[in-house]
C-alpha cells in the first residue's frame, strides 16, 4: 500500500475519534452513583445541620465547664469581634487563679478541629496541665464552629476568614490580661486546628513565637480528591470558594498549608500518625517530609507508628471523669510539645520580656 494511503488510513479513526469527542455525552441523573457523585458549588446547596441539637450540646459543654474549673483555673466564656469586622467570635479562657504581675504569664491559642467543629469537655486535662505550667489558654469558637446557630454556622470559611478570627484572640489578651506577655504567646491546634495553626504563623505578619500543629490537615487539593464528594460538599458550597480545585485552583492552593511553608520562620512542631483515617498519612506526611527537607531547625516533628486512637492519638480522655486515659504515644507527644513550647515560651519566667513588642 502507497504511503499516503497508509497515512489516510491511520487518520480516518483519529478524525471519527475526535468527531465522536465533541458528541454531547449522555447525562445521566437519576442513578444513585449520579447521586453521589454530585458536587454542587451553589451555597444553598451547602450540607444543613441540626442547629437545636448543637445548641444544647454547647450548653452543656459550658455547663461542664462552669463545673470542673471551680476552684481550680480562672474560667469565663468571653466574646470578641473578628477583626474581619462582620462577626462576634465566643471564645473559651483558662487562667491560673494568681496572676502573676504585668507580662507575668506567658499564653497559647488553642484551636479545634472538624470542618464544623467546636471546643469540647474532653480537652480540659490538657488545659488543666498547661494553666498549672503557668500559661494563659484562649480557645476561639471560630466562624464556622457549631452550637452557635445558623448564622455562625453558615459563615464558614475555611482557610480563609476563620484564620482571622482565631488571631483575634491574640489581640483580645493583649487588650484585656495585662499579665499576658505579648512577646511570649503560642497557637496550638488539632486536625482542622492544625491547618489554621500553620496559616496563621505563615502569614507575612502575625504574634506567634511558637505553633504545634497535631495531626494538622495538610493539601487541600490532595484531600478532597482522596475523600471524594461527600466530603468535597462541605467545601465546594462555601461562599468564598464555590468550586473544586480544578475550577479553583489558586485559591486552594492558597488555603493549603503545604503550599504555605517554603518561607517559615517560626518553629513549629508537626505530629502525626500513621493510622489515621481522618487525615490520612499519606496526606499528612508530604508537610513532615517538607518541613524535614525545607526547615530541619525550627521545626520537630515525629511520625507515630499506629499508635492506639489514630486521629486522636493525643487526646484521649475518660469521659466519665475527663481525666487522660494515657498511652505511652500520649505521654510522648505532650511531653514533647511541653519540652517545645516552653523553650520557646518560658512559662517560669514571672517578668515581661525587656523588648519593646511591636502590635502586629
Amino acid at each position: 500500500m502507497p504511503a499516503s494511503l497508509v497515512t489516510m488510513a491511520l487518520l480516518i479513526p483519529l478524525q471519527a475519534s475526535a468527531q465522536e469527542r465533541t458528541r454531547p455525552l449522555p447525562v445521566i441523573t437519576d442513578t444513585a452513583r449520579a447521586h453521589r457523585l454530585f458536587v454542587s458549588n451553589r451555597w444553598e446547596d451547602h450540607p444543613d445541620s441540626n442547629y437545636d441539637r448543637a445548641i444544647i450540646g454547647k450548653m452543656i459543654t459550658d455547663s461542664i465547664y462552669a463545673s470542673v474549673t471551680e476552684g481550680v483555673v480562672d474560667y469565663q466564656k468571653i466574646t470578641y469581634r473578628s477583626r474581619i469586622g462582620d462577626m462576634d467570635i465566643p471564645a473559651y479562657v483558662y487562667q491560673p487563679l494568681e496572676k502573676r504581675g504585668p507580662g507575668g504569664h506567658p499564653a497559647m491559642v488553642w484551636v479545634h478541629g472538624g470542618v464544623h467543629g467546636n471546643w469540647g469537655t474532653s480537652m480540659w486535662p490538657f488545659v488543666k496541665e498547661a494553666v498549672a505550667r503557668g500559661y494563659v489558654i484562649i480557645a476561639p469558637e471560630y466562624r464556622g464552629s457549631t452550637g452557635y446557630g445558623v448564622e455562625h454556622h453558615e459563615a464558614i470559611d475555611y482557610g480563609g476568614y476563620e484564620v482571622d478570627d482565631v488571631m483575634t484572640a491574640y489581640d483580645w489578651m493583649i487588650d484585656n490580661l495585662p499579665h499576658v506577655d505579648p512577646d511570649r504567646v503560642g497557637i496550638m491546634g488539632w486536625s482542622h486546628g492544625g491547618f489554621i495553626t500553620i496559616h496563621a504563623i505563615t502569614r507575612d505578619d502575625h504574634p506567634f513565637q511558637v505553633g504545634v500543629a497535631n495531626v494538622p490537615v495538610t493539601n487541600l487539593i490532595f484531600r478532597l480528591s482522596y475523600k471524594g464528594p461527600g466530603y468535597q460538599r462541605n467545601f465546594s458550597t462555601q461562599q468564598r470558594i464555590q468550586g473544586l480545585p480544578f475550577e479553583r485552583r489558586d485559591i486552594y492552593v492558597e488555603r493549603s498549608p503545604y503550599y504555605r511553608v517554603d518561607n517559615l520562620t517560626t518553629p513549629l512542631q508537626v505530629d502525626l500518625a500513621t493510622n489515621d483515617t481522618d487525615v490520612n498519612f499519606v496526606e499528612a506526611s508530604q508537610l513532615v517530609y517538607k518541613l524535614r527537607d525545607l526547615h530541619p531547625t525550627i521545626t520537630d516533628t515525629k511520625v507515630y507508628i499506629d499508635p492506639p486512637g489514630g486521629h486522636g492519638f493525643s487526646r484521649l480522655v475518660d469521659r466519665t471523669t475527663l481525666e487522660r486515659d494515657d498511652t505511652p504515644e500520649q505521654i510522648d507527644v505532650w511531653n514533647r510539645t511541653w519540652t517545645f513550647t516552653d523553650w520557646y515560651l518560658r512559662p517560669y519566667q514571672t517578668e515581661p520580656t525587656p523588648v519593646t513588642h511591636k502590635r502586629r
